[in-house]
Parts: structure tokens; sequence; C-alpha cells
């Protein structure tokens, strides 16, 4: 693995989307098993992949694969568990905020 240049390959791939209620996704499997390293980069090929609700839609495309360097790859994962904790500062819940008027009515405050 070169220290400091990248390299890229072509590879088949399948590419599947779910727009179903069980599941919604999109997965890309490469058919030849390549795998996907910290630092690398995919671009996928072609046209892209729509389903409707409720259908799960599968195409064959090509992907390039963009190795990461040795030292891109040793830096993302010195830094990878710093930006997960980026993700931790997020939160999803069913809380309105204050300024929405339905919170304001509750609170006897005019909107």
């Amino acid at each position: 693995m070169p220290l400091f240049t990248k390299q890229k390959e072509e590879v088949p791939c399948t590419v599947e989307v779910s727009h179903r209620f069980e599941s919604l996704h999109a997965h890309v499997r490469f058919d030849n098993g390549a795998v996907v390293h910290p630092g690398d980069e995919v671009l996928v090929h072609g046209a892209p992949v729509m389903a409707a609700y409720g259908e799960v839609v599968t195409a064959q495309r090509i992907a390039t694969i963009t190795r990461a360097s040795a030292l891109e790859r040793w830096w993302t994962r010195l830094t990878g568990d710093l930006d997960f904790m980026e993700l931790c500062e997020f939160s999803f819940s069913d809380e309105l905020d204050n300024h929405s008027p339905a919170r304001a009515g509750r609170q006897g405050v005019a909107a």
C-alpha cells in the first residue's frame, strides 16, 4: 500500500434499493468480493436506482473504488472515533421546540 498515492479499481456491483414500510435502505454489494477500508471512496456509475413505495429494486452497475493512501487510512482510523462523537451530539425526540405554535398554545402564551 503506497504511503502517499491513491489507487483506483473498477468492480462490478449490485445495487439494492428498498422503499417499503418494513425497510428503507440502499445497499451496494461488490460482486467480486472487494472490501472497502477506512478512507476509501466509492463511486457507483450509471443512472440512479429509484424504487417506488412498496418496491425493492436491484440493478447491476460498475463502481470505482479509490483506495486511500496509507497515510489517509491511518488518519481516518485515528480521527474516526472523534467524528463518531459528533454524531452523538444529535438527538431525535418527539419533543416540540419552544417556538412551535402548538407548544406555545399549551403554555397559555399567545403565538
